[in-house]
């Protein structure tokens, strides 16, 4: 440094020491995270006031040692509260939707799972910083696929049907007495499947380029018996093998797409004159220093490692990326010929488009 440099300030470096540490710990203990998850730790916690090491070894039949390690990592995490006269460890139910149930929109052991293939993708992301080049979804680690069905699909069941689709311009009626219905880039299918569920009356077809995904998505579609008014189809969203659609989603896909604007076109084109497009995308501020947040961060992370890659690797290569906001997006559906465009519903992780030919 030399003498002209900005001074040294102790104290900001020992605040930033501190942010770290917490940070790394948090990188750590995520992998216990999943431990918990898989072995039913959390959830055996979750049904009493309080276990001893031995006790929830013997309830999940798991070895006590590596119990007790983790326990400790769990209450130095402050995930857990530690009673040192009994030995007891409890779970508060404040933590029990993040951590011990599965149908929480607001469970985080998807969200500590994506760890994993984001690991995994490392050394190919950071590859492509030095050349430019995209990684399309299909190249990434093969677990990312079921991380992100996990991480949207509580919050698709905790709003789609309840508010995102009636506060549609009249599209609840429609869907109620038999509409046509599009979900491009459907992934695993689970938001096709929660409104083919919801609406007996409609007809639903999922396409995602992505062929180990639409295979999922059959399977799941079988599985909940609903295989006779819902299909899903490999299909390039540039490239829709049908039309005359009354409504079209998006999940949190049109940040995803190398060309936006041309895929937004196309599905203007495979709409009904009076059909709809919903778009749902990852809440967002126009300005960058709006989402400094703690949803911000866990977004433009996401965007870095997913988002940006995939849009890049694709033709355009626009690459909105996952905080691209309201007014961006707006222009790309306006510069696609949608006459009409507005948020119809939010929340803390999701903003929810209409647009309208």
């Amino acid at each position: 440094m030399t003498a002209t440099s900005v001074p040294f300030d102790q104290a900001k470096f020992e605040a930033g020491l501190g942010r770290l540490l917490s940070d790394v710990g948090a990188v750590f203990t995520a992998v216990s995270v999943l431990t918990g998850d898989k072995l039913g730790l959390y959830k055996e916690l979750a049904k009493s006031e309080g276990l001893t090491s031995g006790e929830l070894a013997q309830r999940t039949q798991t070895h006590e040692r590596y119990v007790r390690e983790w326990l400790a990592n769990q209450a130095a995490a402050g995930y857990l509260t530690y009673d040192p006269q009994t030995r007891r460890f409890t779970l508060p139910p404040e933590y029990v939707p993040l951590l011990a149930d599965d149908s929480s929109e607001v469970n985080m052991c998807g969200l500590f799972a994506m760890g994993q293939p984001l690991f995994a993708d490392e050394p190919t992301i950071t590859q492509a910083f030095t050349t430019g080049r995209g990684v399309g979804w299909h190249e990434h680690d093969s677990r990312l696929y079921g991380c992100t069905d996990r991480i949207f699909r509580n919050g698709y069941a905790a709003h789609l049907v309840r508010d995102w689709l009636p506060a549609l311009t009249g599209v609840d009626a429609k869907l109620r007495t038999g509409a046509r219905v599009a979900d491009v880039g459907c992934g695993h299918g689970s938001s096709t499947i929660l409104m083919a569920q919801a609406y007996p009356m409609s007809k639903f077809v999922g396409y995602d380029y992505h062929d180990a995904s639409i295979e999922a998505a059959n399977e799941a579609a079988r599985k909940a018996g609903i295989a006779d008014r819902v299909r899903f189809e490999v299909a390039s969203a540039r490239a829709l093998p049908d039309k005359n659609f009354d409504l079209i989603c998006c999940f949190d896909c049109i940040h995803d797409m190398g060309d936006p604007v041309g895929v937004l076109t196309h599905l203007r084109t495979a709409l009904k004159q009076n059909g709809t497009l919903m778009m749902v995308e990852p809440y967002a501020g126009d300005a960058l220093e709006e989402n400094l947040t703690p949803v911000g961060r866990v977004f433009y992370a996401a965007s870095t490692m997913l988002c940006t890659p995939a849009s890049l690797a694709q033709e355009v290569g626009l690459a909105l990326g996952a905080q691209a906001g309201e007014r961006r997006t707006r222009e790309v559906a306006q510069q696609a010929g949608f006459s009409g465009f507005r948020r119809a519903a939010e929340t803390p992780f999701n903003l929810v488009y209409e647009a309208i030919p």
